[in-house]
């Protein structure tokens, strides 16, 4: 009720004498909270920026946002399910786990289900339905938040356009890959000025899967996807100002027919896409909606105002496997699948059950699949003042922003119990629902920030200041409490106070030549679930150098980041064994690392009349313990100083060439990624710790029937490279095979 208040008085305002008529206006940006924009140039920022425009993005036409990162230097990731629909991203070395460790955003909107209390993104915006996508890791993160450490990523949605147009994209192919994306809408004028408009958009997606369940050989391992958004749009001037709002509102639903249940080696090695048949009712439900109400007012003295009213909704209830207890007699006796796969020959009986062989009937309650089930809110309001200033010789673009935030978690869990019986799994009881979990974690969050960029000469300066001030909740109920009585109830509170400074240099030493460096304050809020744990906190270093011509340019960026308290985050994803929510603290972190990336032209040099691009992306990345310690944590465990951090590989290279004659055109992309180690460890990675290095190539091509149709091609694998992703939650886990996928873009 406060922030809905404070909405409303903010928006007030900002709007008062709004209504008056006036001259027609201009079409307005509605980004809000953009370092970049979708118009913008990375190469203005001083410090490390990318920006992957709807051009980039139409190249191969990803759904799966890892594979479109993969160009950006710095980005780190892990594959999981094949298309990228719970993806693990991490930034110079923070850790991958649900990209809980850099700041998520859709249009300049925190869009994690829970920002602050519960970042782990079970849900990430569907890129298939992206204009644009934004990344930030330097210094300029400090207007963003709250995880500063690592960097930023600001997808954008399809804007409005500025006259009424539109587009749809149908794609089929291999694993039944059926793909539909349209939009349509535009702006018109009405009398007095005043121009109104909006967009209605569908992205449909899904798949049967490249897995094949024991005994289910046509069942689906694949997904279904459902999105919506629909965007309200009015424009009109008064008095010298522009205004602008803009109502958006957002629903999607998704089925998952997806497993933690991997392999064990043998297994992998005879067929990596085998699933056991104790994986067989494992599937994900979800439903994400966001409604969302933007302004921004432009004055005739370069004043700018803006603000966003936003809430989210996210549930889901992902039902999986979890233990196996062979006798059926309870918790005692059971392992987890975790740990079953990570030892198979200790656990032979309870192997066997997963199996569902033939003739195979397994006591009851031998399997336990629990729903594991959560809803997130979250709600909010953004405002942002800028505008620009001479002091003697010095040009200041200034802005200060304000957000106030709260969100929560709401964890309501239980499990049904299945014996095994000739592979069909048969239900032989069913827990009380809250049984296994039953708690909510919330948080509310005041942030402000204040940034300049000064420019003076062929300098450019960039201070910034960001406060955060966080309340973290956790309200258990207890086990044996499912209509939350308040009979067993724990409360757990903390609060956190943040300054977070950054500066941001560059200097041009002329149109073709800049170099520029930045420090900033790393820091990411604990866990609700404590009274006294420490927020991640770290000092980000980065200093790097741009070159470009017409037709070519390089940038290499040297980072470092020193971590006094790297946070580990207990989730099923990272292998359980732990309470789910709790906090572990890893201690101070060194992470070094190098970015080069490169684009080209290659056609005045070959003399041809056709554009001939080329791009490449390599980064190197040590991150270090620089303390020994004994965790609960399954991917630290035992650690002694000098170990790296896990599931950061060394280095990781992307390049691609393509060719654009006008009529036909196309891409061929390569990605190398380094071997991982999957624990904390040094020196050679153990065969039992190890992701092998490898290699994947995707092919592009399309043509041009006529302005309006093109043809498409796209190849996914198009070796066919059989690897592997991870091993944990439990066991091995392939990346996704060669697919052919035929497309259709017609645009009006």
């Amino acid at each position: 009720m406060r922030i809905a208040l404070l909405s409303a008085t903010a928006l007030a305002a900002v709007t008062t004498s709004a209504w008056a008529q006036a001259p027609a206006s201009s079409n307005i940006h509605a980004e809000v909270i953009s370092v970049i924009g979708l118009g913008g140039d990375p190469n203005s920022i001083p410090g490390s920026a990318d920006l992957l425009d709807a051009e980039d993005l139409a190249v191969h036409d990803y759904a799966d946002i890892t594979r479109l990162l993969r160009t950006v230097a710095g980005v780190n990731f892990q594959e999981e399910d094949g298309y990228g629909l719970r993806p693990n991203i991490g930034m110079r070395g923070t850790g991958l786990d649900r990209s809980d460790k850099i700041t998520l955003m859709e249009d300049g909107v925190l869009i994690a289900p829970a920002p602050y209390s519960a970042p782990a993104a079970y849900y990430f915006p569907h890129a298939g339905r992206m204009a644009g996508v934004e990344v930030i890791k330097g210094a300029a993160g400090v207007r963003y938040g709250p995880r500063t450490q690592g960097g930023s990523l600001n997808l954008f949605s399809t804007p409005v356009p500025d006259a009424f147009s539109g587009a749809l994209d149908l794609w089929a192919g291999d694993e039944g890959i059926r793909r539909a994306h349209g939009f349509a809408g535009g702006m018109t004028e009405l009398d007095d000025g005043v121009r109104i408009g909006g967009l209605l958009e569908a992205y449909l997606d899904s798949a049967d899967g490249f897995k094949t369940i024991d005994g289910f050989e046509s069942g689906s391992t694949g997904y279904e996807i459902e999105d919506y958004v629909g965007k309200l749009r009015l424009e009109f001037s008064t008095g010298g100002i522009d205004h602008m709002f803009e109502l958006k509102g957002q629903a999607s639903d998704e089925v998952s027919d997806e497993t933690y249940l991997g392999l064990t080696e043998a297994d992998f090695a005879a067929d990596p896409f085998r699933r056991y048949a104790g994986s067989q009712l494992d599937q994900m439900n979800a439903d994400h909606s966001e409604l969302s109400l933007r302004y921004r007012a432009d004055f005739s003295n370069g004043l700018e105002v803006s603000a966003v009213v936003y809430s989210t909704h996210f549930g889901r209830d992902w039902f999986k496997l979890d233990n196996i207890d062979p006798d059926g007699a309870g918790a005692a006796g059971s392992v987890s699948i975790s740990a079953l796969l990570a030892d198979p020959a200790a656990h032979s009986d309870s192997l066997d059950i997963i199996f569902g062989g033939a003739g195979l009937v397994s006591a009851d309650n031998a399997l336990t699949v629990k729903h594991n089930n959560r809803d997130y809110s979250a709600e909010g309001i953004q405002l942002e003042l800028a505008g620009d200033l001479t002091l003697g010789r010095t040009d200041h673009a200034w802005r200060v922003g304000v957000r106030a935030h709260r969100d929560d978690m709401d964890r309501f869990q239980w499990v049904e119990r299945f014996r095994m019986d000739d592979g069909v799994m048969v239900q032989t009881s069913v827990d009380v629902p809250g049984s296994d979990s039953n708690r909510i974690e919330s948080a509310e969050a005041t942030a402000f920030f204040i940034q300049d960029e000064i420019s003076f000469g062929n300098w450019m300066l960039t201070p910034g200041l960001r406060y955060e001030r966080v309340e973290l909740r956790r309200e258990d109920f207890g086990k044996t409490d499912p209509d939350r009585t308040g009979a067993n109830l724990t409360v757990r509170t903390n609060t956190v106070d943040a300054l977070i400074p950054g500066l941001g240099v560059r200097y041009d030493f002329n149109e073709s030549l800049s170099v520029f460096g930045g420090v900033h304050r790393g820091f990411a809020p604990p866990a609700p679930g404590t009274t006294n744990q420490e927020p991640e906190d770290a000092r980000n270093w980065e200093i790097g150098a741009r070159y470009g011509r017409e037709n070519w340019q390089v940038e290499a960026v040297g980072f470092f980041n020193a971590y006094d308290n790297l946070i580990g985050s207990c989730t099923n994803s990272t292998g359980g064994g732990c309470t789910i929510g709790d906090q572990f603290d890893g201690g101070e972190v060194d992470v070094r690392g190098l970015e080069l990336t490169g684009r080209a032209d290659l056609a005045p040099l070959l003399g041809l009349g056709i554009s001939v691009p080329v791009r490449a992306a390599y980064t190197w990345t040590e991150a270090e313990f620089q303390t020994g310690f004994s965790s609960d944590y399954e991917p630290w465990g035992v650690v002694v100083s000098g170990d790296l951090v896990p599931y950061i590989p060394e280095q990781q290279f992307f390049a691609a060439i393509g060719i654009d004659a006008g009529r036909f055109g196309g891409e061929l992309a390569m990605s190398w990624v380094d071997e991982v180690r999957t624990t904390a460890g040094q020196g050679a990675i153990a065969a039992t710790d190890r992701i092998e290095a490898h290699t994947v190539a995707d092919l592009s091509a399309w043509y041009a029937v006529s302005e309006q149709v093109r043809a498409r091609l796209s190849v996914r694998n198009l070796t066919d490279e059989v690897y592997a992703v991870a091993r944990q939650p439990a066991g091995l886990r392939p990346g996704a095979p060669r697919a052919v996928l035929l497309g259709l873009s017609v645009s009006f």
